[in-house]
């Protein structure tokens, strides 16, 4: 049986790592037991990361809505109950859209919340 020799295939599993390590600092980037090493790590990292980032958008969304909310004399938690009692189904996302980009819609959405959390003026609910 003729012999095998594994530089070829070597060779590209160790250019694959350094790809994925170029730019990092010192030996991370060219001495492939090192790299491997940083670059298992960074894809932890990434995966990790990816749904801390959908956590940290959604706190965004949260936190201007509650600022744009209280402008109009409400706290989030009521406007997102009242919300809930009207039958909105409506998403934070656009909702902070609606707040920042249509401000007189979202004046029309509190009031409609507010009448039907019972904060305000009138403690009974509208119909919608």
């Amino acid at each position: 049986m003729s012999r095998v020799k594994r530089g070829v295939t070597s060779h590209a599993k160790h250019k694959k790592v350094f790809k994925a390590a170029k730019g990092f600092y010192g030996r991370r980037k060219n001495t492939i037991r090192t790299a491997k090493a940083a670059v298992d790590r960074s894809m932890q990292y990434a995966t990790r990361d990816r749904k801390v980032k959908k956590r940290t958008i959604r706190a965004l969304w949260i936190q201007r809505l509650n600022a744009a909310v209280r402008e109009h004399g409400m706290v989030y938690s009521r406007f997102i109950d009242g919300l809930n009692k009207a039958g909105f189904e409506v998403d934070r996302k656009v909702l902070s859209d609606i707040a920042i980009n249509e401000p007189a819609v979202f004046a029309d959405l509190v009031a409609k919340a507010k009448a039907f959390a019972g904060v305000g003026a009138s403690s009974t609910p509208i119909a919608a």
